[in-house]
């Protein structure tokens, strides 16, 4: 008798026993993919849907473009959504900028902070430019109203001029801070006019993509940039408001 209920417990394992299915379940393919092969140089990742069917944004670093899904059209100037009056292609940009200037390192730029900020600006400034200088005439009431400025190089007459020169003297001098204060004040500065490591070139670039037209150009936190000079008093304003 118990030799037979062993048979039937055996005979019901082998009939219940797991099996595997061979069938492979299909993914999902990525739309993106098919929309970026009928776009010369397009990435997938370059492309984002937009609340308009069969329109993608493309975006590469401060550009942004909107093609249609086959590859035909293409599309430049800025989306809106109408009910809510926001700036969709604006909303991108600021994304993008703040990716790109987050990518610099601190140790890179030359800082002027004061000891507990409030807030912090990122300037593209030039050591020549009329208001870029005005701008650092203030550093110490920008620092007092609690905002922290770091200053990237952005030389307007582009390589091998004398405003790059000097950039890049600023930048390799012992001390940056006090050097980019004497060549706002149009000193001479001693020292190398060349050094390795550099970022002047990789922050005009960074500046060009970020839409950079015209210095001083001050970009908040948020990805916001403000195209010129603004007094310490109402740049804490606007800060004070930032979305």
């Amino acid at each position: 008798m118990a030799s037979r209920v062993w048979i039937l417990l055996a005979t019901v394992a082998v009939g219940t026993a797991p099996f595997t299915v061979s069938a492979q379940i299909k993914q999902p393919v990525d739309p993106r993919v098919e929309v970026a092969a009928k776009i010369p140089g397009a990435k997938p990742d370059e492309l984002k849907a937009t609340p308009i069917p069969g329109i993608y944004e493309l975006t590469r670093g401060g550009d942004i473009a909107y093609v249609s899904s086959d590859g035909k059209y293409a599309i430049t100037g800025d989306l809106y959504d109408m009910a809510s009056e926001e700036n969709l292609t604006e909303k991108t940009r600021r994304i993008e900028r703040t990716k790109l200037i987050s990518a610099v390192p601190e140790s890179q730029m030359v800082v002027f902070t004061p000891k507990d900020p409030k807030y912090t600006v990122t300037v593209f400034t030039d050591v020549d430019c009329t208001y870029c200088r005005k701008l650092h005439s203030q550093i110490v009431e920008y620092n007092r109203l609690g905002i922290k400025v770091r200053y990237m190089a952005y030389p307007r007459t582009g390589p091998d001029t004398e405003s790059w020169e000097r950039a890049e003297q600023v930048w390799c001098s012992s001390n940056r801070g006090e050097a980019l204060t004497r060549a706002k004040h149009g000193e001479d500065l001693p020292g190398p006019k060349q050094c390795a490591g550099s970022p002047v070139a990789r922050e005009y670039a960074i500046g060009q993509e970020v839409g950079v037209r015209g210095t001083p150009a001050i970009v908040l936190e948020t990805g916001e940039l403000l195209p010129g000079y603004l007094p310490p008093a109402m740049l804490a304003k606007h800060l004070r408001g930032a979305k």
